[in-house]
């Protein structure tokens, strides 16, 4: 249908609806444990080449109601660039309901609420975001900026009324560091809670993990499925944000698939883990396992 510039990467929730790439690569793309786009340089692409592919895909998919922005961090681009996109999407498709993009903390920092709610009204009205983890001692180690900014670039999507879909690492901080990554990651959810909360369980692809391990500045041992377990209880277990939050364990990296509202399903999404830990069922098959 259109010609993308491979490769290309979506949110597993997106891969029903269009994909329109509004910038190529990830202006980040810095991260120690992320394979993705380190074959591309970022830039965004001319405002005229993303309304030709919206028009060759109104061709086709005329009743396209959801519409996700590539590549890494679509929301880098400027306010007027995006609602430039978002414009030109409403009026290409009649049936259009949402509009979403992949977002840093940094992304959400460079723009004030008022401009996020500008977009917002445009149906720009959810984003990913990869918290990774709510540890400042582990974000330094990944190369993921710091716990502030996390926490800062959250709160200000928060007070915007911006949805986001956040990710967790599980594993990220190997056997030495598992409590404090997930403590401390319980606590910034509390704090600035999400719409949605998902968990990928950390693998890493052949071409990072040299970089992963010596950025990560000390002898890294991994956890097994029994301890990205117990990763899990304890995450759940202290998971206790001031309002719903949807939690899934949905992705192919993850050994255990859970899903709730948080924190009413607690006790449900606690006893199918407990289960899991005695009884070790349950649990996704290495071999369907994907990053």
């Amino acid at each position: 249908m259109l010609d993308y510039d491979f490769p290309l990467w979506r949110p597993p929730s997106e891969g029903d609806n269009l994909i329109i790439q509004a910038t190529l690569g990830c202006r980040f793309n810095g991260c120690t444990f992320c394979s993705m786009y380190k074959v591309k340089e970022y830039r965004a692409r001319d405002l005229d080449a993303v309304y030709d592919d919206i028009a060759a895909a109104a061709l086709v998919w005329p009743d396209a109601h959801r519409v996700f922005l590539a590549d890494g961090d679509a929301y880098n681009l400027p306010t007027d660039h995006l609602a430039a996109i978002c414009d030109r999407l409403a009026a290409t498709f009649p049936n259009l309901q949402r509009v979403t993009a992949y977002a840093t903390p940094f992304n959400l920092l460079g723009k004030s609420v008022a401009e996020i709610q500008f977009l917002k009204a445009k149906k720009l009205s959810l984003v990913y975001v990869g918290i990774e983890s709510g540890s400042d001692f582990l974000l330094k180690k990944i190369k993921k900026g710091n716990a502030k900014q996390m926490h800062d670039g959250l709160a200000r999507a928060a007070q915007a009324g911006l949805k986001v879909s956040a990710t967790v690492i599980t594993g990220l901080g190997g056997q030495a560091h598992w409590q404090q990554h997930m403590d401390e990651t319980a606590d910034l959810i509390n704090k600035v809670p999400v719409t949605f909360l998902s968990t990928l369980q950390l693998r890493l692809a052949d071409e990072v993990e040299d970089r992963f391990f010596d950025k990560f500045g000390e002898p890294f041992q991994w956890q097994d499925d029994a301890a990205i377990l117990l990763e899990m209880r304890r995450l759940v277990e202290r998971l206790d944000p001031p309002s719903p939050v949807i939690f899934r364990s949905n992705h192919a990296s993850n050994a255990l698939p859970l899903a709730g509202t948080l924190p009413k399903d607690k006790a449900r999404v606690l006893a199918q883990i407990d289960h899991a830990v005695s009884m070790g069922g349950g649990l996704r098959p290495k071999w369907m396992r994907a990053l």
